[in-house]
């Protein structure tokens, strides 16, 4: 995956884009990058990026939450600090958006700098193992309506299929041929695959452009 100053991660409920924004948050810190992770998401009040403010803080990682988070504002207004993701470029932005088009909304508030400094990829998290988007037509309208309230159009796919902490090998590799088909109907490339760290080393020659994941709050961070 090319690495952009601004990387976007957005999906359903349950697709797990909160934990893959914390894991690569903490991947980009890694490598030494000054890193920046906002929480954009309004409207999911069970797992939050706010879950691993210890974490962040132990990394050199900043946290930025919408004060209106889990509220019933509908568009709500960012705090000043969310500005800084696009006015200071020495930054490396992570950003979790909401799990629909209600969530996304907030980000259109951002979209116009973004798309201005064009240095962004804005990421699609599918699992196929969630009931609302386990085909490749429920998938394409979560897609469709992300993008629409959002403002910015995706540049590529992450597929995060997984059962959680049951997940097996086999369990990805039955989703690796959903993650193509919704690829081919998109036109939209797999960058990511997530694989749970203790799978990686089996599933690295086969899953395309394997990502080693933690689970938030676990050891494996």
């Amino acid at each position: 995956m090319e690495q952009k100053r601004i990387t976007l991660f957005a999906g359903h409920y349950g697709s797990g884009k909160t934990n893959i924004a914390v894991n690569y948050a903490l991947y980009m810190a890694r490598q030494g990058k000054k890193v920046a992770i906002a929480d954009l998401d309004i409207v999911n009040p069970y797992f939050r990026t706010k879950d691993s403010t210890e974490l962040f803080a132990e990394r050199g990682i900043d946290l930025i939450c919408s004060p209106y988070a889990n509220s019933n504002v509908d568009i709500p207004a960012l705090p000043q600090e969310m500005y800084a993701l696009t006015d200071d470029p020495s930054i490396t932005a992570v950003l979790d958006i909401g799990g629909d088009d209600r969530g996304a909304l907030v980000l259109g508030r951002l979209a116009p700098a973004i798309l201005r400094e064009g240095n962004y990829e804005m990421l699609l998290v599918i699992n196929c193992y969630r009931p609302l988007t386990q085909d490749v037509a429920s998938t394409m309208e979560v897609l469709h309506e992300i993008e629409a309230a959002g403002g910015i159009r995706f540049s590529g796919i992450v597929n995060n299929s997984n059962l959680g902490a049951d997940t097996t090998a086999d369990d990805i590799r039955a989703s690796l041929a959903y993650a193509e088909e919704v690829s081919r109907a998109s036109g939209l490339p797999i960058v990511l695959t997530t694989v749970r760290q203790d799978l990686y080393a089996e599933l690295a020659d086969e899953a395309p452009n394997p990502f080693a994941l933690g689970l938030q709050k676990n050891k494996y961070l």
